[in-house]
C-alpha cells in the first residue's frame, strides 16, 4: 500500500532520480539493443520508458505492472494463464473484442468458456466448480452492469481459481481488485488512463511474482510490446488522469439526472460512479441514429475515456451480441463544460423525434 494518495502517485511516479541537474521528466528510450553487461538486453525484453509507466501503474493498483501493445494484448496474455483446454467462467456481458478473441480461442480448442449472467451472483458462483479462471469486467461494457466483485473473488479463492478483472471502466481510482483478492487486473490504457485518444496500449497488473513472470514471458515471446513513444504519451496522460476523471465523473452524474427526465429516453444505464453512461430510446435505433447525427459537441465515434465526449450506437458493430439493445448508445463523458454538453445533448435528443 502506498503512503501517498493516488492523485499524488500519478504525478510523482516513474520520474528520474532527483540528482542535481537531472531532468524532471523521463525521456523516450529509442533503442532496439543495449551494451552487454547491464539490466537491459534487447528492445523486445525491456525499455526504460516502459518501466517509468509501469512504475506509476503499479502504484495506482498496488501491484507490479506490465504494459502491452493494446488492451486486447493484455487480455490475451491473461487468458494464456488458463491451461490448454481449460474451463473458465466469463459473463456474457463483456467487451466485444474480448468475446471475439474467446470465440477464436474456443474454435482452436484452446479454452472452454462458461458463459454466465454477471447480474446473477449465485449463477456465477455455481459455475466456478471445475473452472481454472474467473474473468470479468465491472462495470460491464456497454450495459454498465455492476458485479458483486468481492463475493465473486471470495468464491473463486475458496476454490483456488485464478481471478482476472478488467478494471478499465471503474479505473483504479474507484476500484482496486488486487486489494480485494484478485490475481490479475487488466486495463485498456487506450482509454481513461492515457485519456487523449491518441495511443493503443494495455496493461496487466498483479501482486504475484509467479504470475508476473508468466505474463512477462508471454509479452517477450508473443511480441505484444508497446512502442516507447506510445508509452511516453501514456505516462504524460496519467499525470492528469485523476483530474480528468473527476471532471468527467462530476459531469456524468449531472447529465444522468437530466437524461432520466428527457422524453426521448426509455432507459438510462449508469453504475452510480464514473464517466460512462448508456441510454436507450423510445423511438428505437432510428431515433438513436438521428440523435447521433444532430450532435455538434458529442462525437459519433467508438472508444472512450478521452478528454472529448464520445457516443455511439453499439449494435452498429457486427460483433456486438443481440443482448445489447438496438437503440443503446454508449456515452463517454469528456472534460467539456457540463452545460455545453447538456445543451448539445438536449437539441440532439429533440431531433431524434423528428
Amino acid at each position: 500500500m502506498s503512503q501517498y494518495h493516488p492523485e499524488t502517485q500519478a504525478i510523482i511516479g516513474g520520474r528520474p532520480d532527483r540528482a542535481p541537474g537531472a531532468a524532471v521528466n523521463g525521456g523516450i528510450q529509442l533503442s532496439s539493443t543495449f551494451y552487454v553487461g547491464g539490466e537491459n538486453n534487447y528492445g523486445r525484453y525491456n525499455n526504460e520508458t516502459w518501466q517509468d509507466l509501469e512504475a506509476v501503474l503499479g502504484k495506482l493498483e498496488n501491484g507490479q505492472a506490465l504494459i502491452y501493445a493494446s488492451g486486447l494484448a493484455a487480455v490475451t496474455a491473461a487468458l494464456d494463464l488458463i491451461p490448454g483446454g481449460g474451463k473458465f467462467v466469463i459473463p456474457t456481458a463483456s467487451y466485444l473484442g474480448t468475446g471475439a478473441l474467446i470465440a477464436e480461442l474456443e474454435k482452436k480448442g484452446r479454452v472452454k468458456p462458461i458463459w454466465v449472467d454477471i447480474t446473477k451472483t449465485d449463477e456465477v458462483i455455481a459455475a466456478l466448480d471445475g473452472a481454472q479462471m474467473l474473468y470479468f469486467e465491472s462495470p460491464t461494457n456497454p450495459l454498465l452492469d455492476v458485479a458483486e466483485v468481492q463475493k465473486f473473488i471470495d468464491a473463486a479463492r475458496m476454490r483456488k481459481i485464478l481471478v482476472v478483472v478488467d478494471n478499465t471502466f471503474a479505473t483504479p481510482l474507484n476500484q482496486k481488485p488486487l486489494d480485494m483478492g484478485a490475481d490479475v487486473v487488466i486495463h485498456s490504457l487506450t482509454k481513461a488512463i492515457s485519456g487523449h485518444s491518441d495511443i493503443l496500449l494495455g496493461t496487466a497488473i498483479t501482486k504475484s511474482a509467479d504470475l508476473y513472470e508468466k505474463l512477462l514471458v508471454h509479452r517477450k515471446f508473443h511480441g505484444s510490446i508497446a512502442g516507447p513513444f506510445e508509452a511516453w504519451l501514456a505516462l504524460r496522460g496519467v499525470r492528469t488522469f485523476p483530474l480528468r476523471l473527476r471532471q468527467a465523473s462530476e459531469s456524468a452524474a449531472i447529465l444522468v439526472e437530466r437524461l432520466k427526465k428527457d422524453p426521448a429516453i426509455s432507459r438510462v444505464r449508469y453504475p452510480g460512479f464514473g464517466f460512462m453512461i448508456s441510454i436507450e430510446f423510445h423511438g428505437g435505433a432510428v431515433a438513436a441514429d438521428k440523435a447521433l447525427a444532430a450532435a455538434k459537441i458529442w462525437s459519433n465515434a467508438t472508444s472512450l475515456g478521452g478528454v472529448e465526449s464520445l457516443w455511439e450506437r453499439r449494435r452498429l458493430h457486427p460483433e456486438e451480441p443481440d443482448t445489447v439493445p438496438e437503440s443503446l448508445i454508449r456515452m463517454s463523458v469528456g472534460c467539456e463544460h457540463v452545460e455545453d454538453l447538456w445543451s448539445d445533448l438536449a437539441q440532439a435528443l429533440l431531433s431524434s423525434g423528428k
